[in-house]
């Protein structure tokens, strides 16, 4: 990925999360906090602000320097997940990374965020995203079909009970709102799968 095109990645991410933050949030009240749309949009103005900087780096390095600043300024819950996130996919991969790398890294980093998070599959967050989009990733998918697995896989959080974080304290009334984390990583996921198709 070049400098270029890590730079537009990150100031698109920034326009998503900006646009969807107050869908964000939304969904954060019924079952959370209701701080997520504004956390994750913090956050993310403040990649913007260095995305030249981040950009110049090489890419382990760009996502390690990426999962810090988010851990810093995201604050709440999300911040400390989506920060090992991109932490732990910097640590793993290669500075030139093909399709075998990139899924080797990010299953490391989907492992590193449970552990951080001490949750699995199956309990209404973000990994309900992510580990559909790991298996899509390794199997060939698409940029396009990865973005649609990460919409639908974020929707089929809404029947769940919520089993960690803030909405597990609701139990049964947790089921029927769809998570905001997974919602947030599926627009992720879909502005990424954008920017790599585009570029590819």
């Amino acid at each position: 990925m070049t400098a270029l095109n890590l730079s537009r990645l990150i100031t698109a991410a920034a326009d998503t999360i900006a646009a969807h933050a107050e869908e964000l949030t939304a969904l954060d009240q019924a079952i959370g906090d209701g701080d997520h749309g504004l956390n994750m949009k913090r956050g993310f103005e403040a990649l913007r602000s260095e995305a030249d900087a981040f950009a110049g780096k090489p890419l382990p390095e760009a996502l390690k320097a990426i999962g810090t600043k988010l851990v810093m300024t995201v604050g709440g819950a999300s911040g400390p997940l989506f920060g090992t996130l991109f932490m732990a996919l910097g640590k793993d991969i290669s500075a030139a990374p093909d399709r075998v790398d990139l899924t080797a890294a990010f299953g490391k980093a989907i492992e590193a965020v449970a552990a951080r998070g001490k949750s699995q599959i199956g309990q209404k967050t973000m990994l309900d995203v992510l580990q559909p989009v790991h298996e899509a990733l390794a199997v060939g998918r698409t940029p396009a079909e990865i973005a649609d697995i990460a919409d639908l896989a974020a929707e089929a959080t809404v029947p769940m009970k919520a089993l960690r974080g803030r909405a597990s304290f609701l139990g049964e009334r947790s089921i029927g709102h769809m998570d905001a984390g997974a919602r947030s990583t599926a627009l992720l996921v879909r502005i990424v799968a954008q920017t790599i198709g585009e570029d590819a």
